[in-house]
């Protein structure tokens, strides 16, 4: 099976107040996926507030890996998952 990998930027937090937080988001989906079905995809995630998404760009999987590295190490996405007790 084909795969595509993207790179979605997510804002969390208070996004009207300017009080929030950008998080770059990597994902994985079928080939048939498009920006706006990742679109809606990533606004359903926990967390992610209404008009919470910025950017959406396809990536190769080598970005892909790197970037998912890269959320384990997110302390903002670490207690996002703590807090509403959900695994990526």
């Amino acid at each position: 099976m084909k795969w595509k990998y993207w790179k979605v930027v997510l804002r969390y937090g208070h996004v009207g107040r300017k009080n929030e937080v950008s998080v770059a988001r990597f994902l994985i989906t079928e080939v048939f996926y498009n920006p706006i079905m990742v679109m809606d995809l990533a606004s359903e995630m926990p967390g992610v507030k209404c008009n919470g998404i910025s950017q959406v760009n396809e990536i190769y999987q080598e970005e892909y890996l790197i970037g998912k590295r890269k959320e384990v190490e997110n302390f903002y996405l670490q207690k996002l998952k703590e807090g509403n007790g959900f695994t990526s």
